[in-house]
């Protein structure tokens, strides 16, 4: 077999090669020698990276458009990146969610953690979403869809080319089936509970399958409960604790097709009249049911990335701070509150401090549980700190 001639992009002297060498996946645009061969470049390109000395350091995915100029593909040059590569990440990654899950609803691929920079892939039995949110998953997108097609034999596959992670590389957005077709949303069942996800106009890809494990902990404080489900989506708490024996469930949320969604998974697990669904703004609508007295055994806030990067992190922290401070005052007297954040820039301890303060101002006193994490179809990538976004912290606040 004859390899590819890769171009060549080399670091600056001053550039942390060492950490390349260790494993961190991206090479930013002030740390390369951009001369005008390199920034014409077209995104998507393959090359191999050299650091100043001009050794070898592994084959990179190039994208002139984005502050993250290099993605790392492989660390042995001999190597093609074809559609035999794909298949072989790809097969790693399945038999690992394999191994996990008795059932074939799960993350598939999880970007940088499984070899494969900037990509999401999501399943929902025989429908994939495909995210390609880095330019050479574009370039390599087709292939990429026969390479799953053939390992998992799915008939649907769905390109989602929405959100800002494509934006941030320049990428446009579009959302197209590639393969069959997709007529209604998909219904999921996950912790006992059924979800309908509509992987062709909901957000993302239709379902949040990273908060897995944390649902079905909040499950376990649910029988016999109020639950107020607080930034719902499609229900993901609320529905989870009504199949764990909660006696009714109020899900919160901006978008009147999530909780449409909701209430679609309510009916089929049989329990349509436990759920009630209030469409308002989070903030406003808890500082109503304040006004109003209501009072909740279980409430789980899982908000959206208030802190996507770090210029925003300050703000986010207050931001996550007042959601603490305005449920707070909801939850009965030895009843449980649930905070979450899936956003990388605000690192744990930041997060705690935030959600303490926020419980702290409202007059609460409260023991922390259990702190949870996305699930092991999400794996992080230990030299990647973006890549252990999820946080969610268990606390019972004091009678």
């Amino acid at each position: 077999m004859t390899l590819p001639s890769y171009p060549v992009v080399r670091l600056k002297p001053k550039a942390n090669a060492r950490a390349i060498r260790h494993g961190f996946p991206w090479v930013y645009a002030n740390e390369l020698v951009t001369d005008r061969r390199t920034k014409a470049l077209k995104p998507g390109t393959i090359a191999v990276l050299e650091d100043d000395a001009r050794q070898p350091i592994g084959l990179v995915a190039v994208n002139p458009n984005s502050k993250i100029f290099c993605r790392m593909l492989e660390r042995d040059l001999n190597v093609a990146v074809d559609e035999a590569w794909l298949i072989e990440k790809l097969r790693t990654a399945l038999e690992l969610r394999e191994r996990l899950y008795d059932a074939p609803f799960y993350r598939l691929i999880h970007a940088e953690a499984d070899g494969l920079p900037g990509v999401v892939v999501d399943r929902f039995g025989d429908t994939l979403v495909v995210q390609p949110n880095a330019a050479w998953a574009d370039v390599l997108l087709e292939p990429m869809v026969d390479a799953l097609e053939r390992l998992t034999g799915a008939r649907n596959i769905v390109m989602n080319g929405s959100g800002r992670a494509r934006g941030l590389e320049g990428l446009t957005e579009e959302t197209k089936v590639m393969r069959g077709a997709v007529d209604a949303p998909i219904p999921v069942e996950m912790n006992g509970a059924t979800y309908i996800a509509d992987v062709m106009g909901g957000q993302k890809t239709g379902l949040f399958y990273d908060q897995r494990p944390n649902h079905a902990f909040a499950a376990r404080l649910a029988e016999g409960a109020q639950m107020l489900d607080v930034f719902s989506h499609v229900g993901g708490f609320g529905l989870a604790a009504l199949a764990a024996g909660a006696t009714h469930a109020t899900c919160i949320d901006g978008s009147a097709s999530a909780l449409d969604l909701a209430e679609q998974g309510a009916v089929a697990m049989g329990m349509g009249d436990k759920l009630t669904t209030r469409k308002g703004d989070a903030f406003d609508t808890m500082t109503a049911l304040k006004d109003e007295g209501a009072q909740f055994d279980l409430i789980v806030c899982d908000p959206p990335a208030f802190a996507p990067s770090k210029p925003s992190l300050e703000a986010g922290l207050r931001a996550y701070e007042r959601v603490a401070r305005l449920a707070t005052p909801l939850v009965k007297p030895g009843g449980y509150l649930v905070l979450c954040s899936c956003s990388h820039a605000a690192e744990m301890s930041k997060f705690r401090g935030a959600c303490v303060r926020g419980i702290g101002r409202a007059g609460g006193t409260a023991q922390l549980l259990h702190t949870g994490y996305a699930g092991a179809d999400h794996p992080q990538m230990p030299q990647l700190a973006e890549s252990g976004y999820l946080k969610a912290l268990f606390f019972r606040l004091m009678p």
